[in-house]
């Protein structure tokens, strides 16, 4: 039996809740009293529940998301109708900013901001039988170098099978009004010795797998520099994850990103628009001379797999404009492309764009745009299936010669954007969609609207598909294979960054 549970909907079984962790870690006295239950979205809400009373605890900890808002407002429906005695305290970004789009009113404490510290506070005066009388707690902005880390409390179940979260910092000193982070200006660091101590831990652990979460890894380029340098001794396979701006990239930074081996760092590279207009109309900072040279550095000189994003739908920004991004942009990279749709979250300042560029958007999550003054939403609707597609085709790396064909002129958002208007008027869907009944379309696009040679098209598609070992090619191209040994260079870690390379992006 335990007092204090603290639980929540993961988007996926590989991840974990780091935050779940972190009011773990800080429960001090309490800790003894308190368990960590993770679920998956899509699960039964009601086997949740079932299983957390299992417990009988005295207060639910719950963390609120974007991606499981509804779960989580289920969750605290079912709790307040079969336990209604037990404390619900709600926290996380979902719950920490008004208005609330998910109903979370039954909820009986919501903590906003970092509540490392304040659910421990609250915690401990509810188990008095002190009960505030103050639903909203304001949480504030806690120093990492005086907090307990989350880190420990990773087992080893997680370690083998699922993704270990680490941040060595907090906050983002950008103003983009579309992002969380950039309320919190303040970036607060975990002093270095004491990062790569638990970063040592880790991988002593078994840790394999490293996936940083922090919002701007390379803004300080002597910190940066320590953690690159403990991966880069390491040997074996390793996968490690940064997010990172893409204009602050100074040689001693380069000169360390060039020694990777082939997929084991990625580099999520915030790019969102390349019109300096648009950009400047939501507060991000733009220097294109710049992100150029250096996505060109990345590309050219370095094996780092690169995650850069578009987002459609900022104020001001048609679909001419956007396409016109995403063509600059994949002449830069020609890397994985993440391309988004723009969502107004509770907490940014995004809602005074509404009026002016007639910006409407859907009040579930998560809360994407339905329209604006320049894209309406038929054609909203579109690019939505276009993004959908994009991820499932040439994102995926599944077809990375195969796609270069859809634009053999260059121009990569009109190429993609007529299949991707010929995909959804065969398919009606956008989800479910097997590979081999994804390939069998893409040939047949190629070869009856663009007339390709079937010979050579087929070759390029046996290619793509068997470059990640194990695979069954589809029927229609089986004829045409001759068994050959798999590569023996796909590492489990991260089969995906591999078809990314430059040998599987050329067209022989």
């Amino acid at each position: 039996m335990k007092d204090i549970i603290l639980t929540t909907f993961n988007a996926r079984y590989t991840h974990t809740a780091i935050g779940l962790r972190y009011l773990y870690a800080n429960l001090s006295e309490l800790q003894d009293r308190a368990h960590i239950i993770e679920f998956v979205i899509n699960s039964s809400v009601a086997d949740a529940v079932e299983v957390i009373l299992a417990h009988q605890p005295k207060i639910i900890g719950i963390g609120a998301y974007i991606w499981n808002a509804q779960e989580v407002h289920e969750l605290i429906e079912i709790l307040k109708k079969v336990a209604p005695e037990i404390f619900i305290v709600l926290g996380g970004p979902e719950a920490s900013y008004f208005p609330h789009r998910v109903d979370f009113s039954q909820a009986d404490f919501i903590i906003q901001g970092e509540g490392d510290i304040a659910f421990y506070a609250l915690s401990k005066q509810l188990l008095n039988g002190t009960i505030p009388s103050e639903k909203i707690i304001k949480a504030p902005i806690v120093e990492l170098k005086n907090i307990a880390l989350p880190y420990d409390y990773y087992d080893d179940h997680d370690i083998k099978h699922r993704y270990c979260y680490v941040e060595a910092s907090r906050g983002c000193p950008f103003t983009c009004e579309f992002c969380l982070s950039s309320i919190d200006k303040k970036v607060r660091e975990i002093p270095i010795n004491i990062f790569l101590t638990i970063l040592e831990k880790l991988w002593q652990r078994g840790v394999r797998n490293f996936k940083f979460i922090d919002r701007t890894f390379n803004l300080s380029i002597a910190y940066a520099i320590q953690i690159l340098d403990f991966f880069l001794m390491k040997e074996g396979e390793y996968f490690v994850h940064f997010e990172v701006v893409p204009d602050h990239f100074p040689q001693e930074l380069k000169d360390r990103i060039a020694r990777f081996a082939p997929a084991s760092l990625q580099l999520e590279v915030g790019i969102q628009t390349l019109d300096s207009q648009i950009a400047h109309n939501i507060h991000r900072r733009l220097n294109i001379p710049k992100i150029k040279e250096n996505l060109l550095f990345l590309r050219d000189h370095t094996k780092a797999h690169l995650h850069v994003d578009l987002i459609v739908g900022l104020p001001g920004e048609s679909i001419e404009g956007f396409g016109r991004n995403l063509n600059m942009l994949y002449d830069m990279s020609h890397c994985e492309i993440q391309i988004g749709i723009l969502k107004k979250l509770s907490g940014t300042t995004l809602s005074r764009h509404d009026e002016i560029f007639g910006m409407v958007y859907s009040d579930k999550p998560p809360y994407d745009i339905l329209q604006n003054d320049l894209i309406p939403f038929e054609q909203m609707q579109k690019m939505k299936r276009f993004a959908r597609f994009w991820d499932l085709v040439y994102n995926s790396g599944n077809f990375k010669k195969t796609s270069l064909l859809l634009w053999k002129d260059g121009d990569v958002f009109s190429g993609f954007y007529a299949f991707s208007l010929w995909l959804y008027a065969q398919t009606e869907s956008t989800w479910q969609i097997s590979l081999d009944r994804l390939a069998g379309l893409l040939y047949r696009y190629l070869t009856t609207v663009l007339n390709e040679e079937p010979i050579m098209l087929k070759r390029f598609m046996i290619d793509d598909i068997m470059c990640e070992r194990g695979r069954k090619l589809p029927a229609f191209l089986q004829e045409n294979h001759q068994s050959k040994a798999p590569k023996e260079n796909l590492l489990k870690l991260n089969k995906r960054q591999l078809k990314h390379t430059k040998e599987n992006n050329e067209i022989g």
